[in-house]
């Protein structure tokens, strides 16, 4: 079975890996432009590039695959395409080359968050499970049929970061699991129900900024979902401070926005109880606890948060 793979950063490198360990045939893998990076702007290849080098497997990029690659992928002649946060839309007349379809590995138990960043919604949205998604591809946004399921639970203090590390091992092997379904002949399409679909938004920098106004909960599970990004952040006095890691407290502290400092702890008060920050940052320095940061940044008891 010729498989071509469709990936580009870190968390689509473990589905390669372990899709090549399994013994199957990866005839190619594509995935987006090397980008610049950094102050120096120096271009630098995807995660998956770099993955798939190291394996000694053919690499093509394209700006525009549905305007550039129908041709080199006709060439290739696939049984199977797999795709895993390639970051581009493929056409119709894509998802028909390949003799047995084109599989997505997706972040979400569908059809629950369906489209981009479904691991930090997740966990903003206080979810306590989730899970990752084989399905067939269609010209939908992750509306395809499913192939299988497998679930996992999301701990209250795990962040974005820790379980993106997770479902990235967990997409490998249930990857390899569709894939000897395909082989032995034994697949199993289990149509969607629409009706219960949710969506995401797409996150950006400015979607970390956090709104005091909320539950101590809400605002504990978007600094976790949102670490290591884009961060959540507030600013006091024009300065922004991101926030990395913290507690909720369910105590009144009032009127929310409001800054409290007890002994080593910065507390600030939420439309329902109060956030207990644990790590943050200045900008132009590493991320810190709290209690260090309190030492070099003062503040005066009481103060509000900036709008």
């Amino acid at each position: 079975m010729k498989i071509v793979y469709l990936g580009t950063p870190d968390f689509a490198v473990a589905p390669l890996e372990e899709i090549v360990k399994a013994g199957y045939e990866v005839v190619a893998v594509i995935t987006q432009p090397d980008k610049p990076v950094g102050r120096k702007q120096i271009l630098t290849p995807s995660a998956v590039k770099q993955c798939a080098l190291n394996l000694g497997i053919k690499v093509l990029q394209y700006d525009k695959i549905r305007l550039e690659g129908v041709e080199d992928l006709k060439e290739l002649n696939p049984d199977l395409m797999v795709t895993c946060a390639y970051g581009q839309i493929l056409s119709q007349e894509i998802l028909d080359i390949p003799k047995l379809g084109t599989i997505n590995i997706h972040a979400s138990l569908l059809p629950s968050l369906r489209g981009s960043s479904p691991i930090q919604w997740s966990i903003i949205n206080g979810d306590t499970k989730t899970g990752i998604t084989i399905m067939m591809t269609d010209i939908g946004i992750d509306t395809g049929d499913i192939i299988l399921q497998e679930e996992v639970e999301i701990s209250p203090n795990e962040t974005g970061g820790e379980l993106f590390d997770k479902l990235s091992i967990l997409g490998a092997k249930s990857i390899v699991k569709a894939l000897d379904l395909f082989k032995n002949n034994q697949v199993v399409r289990t149509p969607q129900n629409h009706d219960l679909a949710t969506h995401t938004k797409m996150l950006k920098k400015e979607s970390g900024k956090i709104d005091f106004s909320k539950s101590s909960k809400d605002v504990h599970n978007l600094i976790r979902g949102l670490n290591p990004w884009p961060v959540a952040y507030f600013s006091i006095n024009g300065e922004i401070i991101k926030a990395y890691k913290s507690q909720p407290i369910f105590d009144d502290y009032g009127d929310f926005g409001r800054v409290f400092i007890k002994g080593k702890d910065l507390i600030i008060s939420c439309g329902q109880g109060a956030i207990k920050l644990e790590e943050v940052q200045r900008a132009g320095s590493k991320r810190m606890p709290t209690a260090v940061f309190l030492n070099g940044f003062k503040i005066e008891e009481g103060i509000k948060v900036d709008d």
